[in-house]
């Protein structure tokens, strides 16, 4: 069975209240199977355009990926990050 993956390109607007989003999405990502491969970093767009943090994070499976991303609990969480940035989030299917 394929791996899933929440990708997620991030622009953050306020930085101070940005991180109580990450100290929240943190353990309940985890608990739902999710495993950190890329959280920020060193990163550049050698075409098109892009924000400015990428965010990877590897689940078992695209169904965990999926609840992950719809807990009540993290959509609640999710709105501190959407008040303090711009982001485009996208669930995904991994290659076998």
């Amino acid at each position: 069975m394929p791996k899933g993956y929440i990708i997620a390109h991030i622009t953050v607007t306020n930085p101070d209240a940005y991180q109580d989003y990450v100290r929240l999405d943190t353990p309940i990502l985890l608990r739902h199977g999710g495993r950190f491969v890329v959280r920020g970093g060193q990163s550049e767009t050698p075409e098109g355009n892009s924000l400015d943090r990428h965010v990877v994070v590897e689940f078992p499976s695209y169904e965990a990926a999926k609840t992950a991303y719809s807990d009540p609990e993290y959509q609640k969480v999710a709105e501190i990050r959407r008040a303090n940035a711009e982001s485009v989030i996208i669930l995904v299917e991994g290659a076998e």
